[in-house]
């Protein structure tokens, strides 16, 4: 496959935090690439300097081929950028903004519309109405559409769902997987985990590095341990108790389950329901699970 962003050792400090450190990355073309972290971690330092919007302190990245620092020009042509934060001209109306952006771009609506389409298609009935007037759903496609008018090459997303209710979400992620069959690469960031098993490899990042590097499929086949879901009315109580158990390995709270690790690697359901037992907890229910991103994340943290 192609290489469409390469990265090499990209160190990106603000006084004396490093953002980002010694930073390695190459993502291929008609990709979905994930970078999932919490708030801080680095992603969009990274998105910036991709963007050719932030210098790097140290390293080398590209985009197709083209220097972020040198070529600048010449990227900002051939890419889409979709920043956290919704940057468009909250009092021009939806048709204005995409238009604005098309002839930044020495195009037209009319010329790329087929590209567009069917994300305009659904904000279009409201072309009139201005941006700063619109629901989060509908800013976020505005937002994408106005950063595809120009037939861009690499997509690049950073938090595009963040504060977006369930339903835009999921629709947000079916237009990503049709983009990707127009042969764009996209790298998008979220702070939600449950949408790491949409993208083709995730990028797990925390305090300016990578963790790991994989699929979601294979991240989770690597998972070194058994994993225990429990469940109680009394939850709170079971946390507590099991923090203090002899050997408990890992405890966290998932909604309204528990997700706990035994020391002892070879334990299964039955013998970790007798041996709670012995610490008077109350009712409970116990089984073995799957583990999520989520899961690998947090143990990924643990380690290091």
């Amino acid at each position: 496959m192609n290489e469409v962003i390469l990265l090499k050792d990209i160190t990106k400090k603000y006084q004396q935090i490093k953002a980002l450190n010694q930073i390695n990355l190459s993502i291929n073309e008609s990709e979905i690439f994930g970078m999932i972290g919490p708030d801080g971690a680095g992603k969009t330092s990274m998105f910036r300097i991709l963007a050719t919007l932030l210098l790097p302190d140290e390293g080398k990245a590209t985009v197709l081929g083209l220097d972020v620092v040198k070529d600048y020009k010449k990227i900002r042509k051939i890419i889409g950028y979709m920043p956290g934060r919704f940057s468009l001209y909250q009092d021009l109306t939806v048709e204005e903004n995409l238009s604005l952006f098309a002839a930044i771009f020495g195009t037209t609506i009319k010329e790329n519309y087929d590209l567009v389409k069917e994300i305009y298609s659904q904000i279009e009935p409201f072309k009139t109405r201005k941006a700063g007037k619109l629901s989060g759903g509908m800013k976020q496609k505005l937002a994408l559409s106005c950063a595809l008018i120009h037939r861009p090459e690499v997509l690049f997303l950073d938090e595009p769902t963040t504060g977006v209710d369930p339903v835009s979400r999921k629709e947000f992620w079916g237009m990503l997987r049709k983009l990707k069959n127009h042969g764009i690469t996209i790298l998008v960031s979220t702070p939600y985990m449950d949408e790491a098993n949409l993208c083709d490899r995730i990028g797990l990042i925390q305090n300016g590095g990578f963790l790991s590097i994989n699929t979601p499929e294979k991240l989770i086949d690597e998972y070194p341990y058994k994993l225990f879901s429990i469940q109680s009315e009394k939850k709170y109580e079971i946390l507590q108790a099991l923090k203090k158990q002899q050997y408990t390995y890992s405890i966290f709270s998932f909604g309204d389950e528990i997700h706990y690790v035994d020391q002892r690697k070879d334990v299964d359901e039955v013998q970790l329901n007798k041996s709670m037992n012995t610490y008077n907890l109350p009712d409970f229910s116990i089984k073995e699970i799957k583990p999520s991103v989520e899961d690998c994340f947090m143990e990924l943290m643990k380690q290091n």
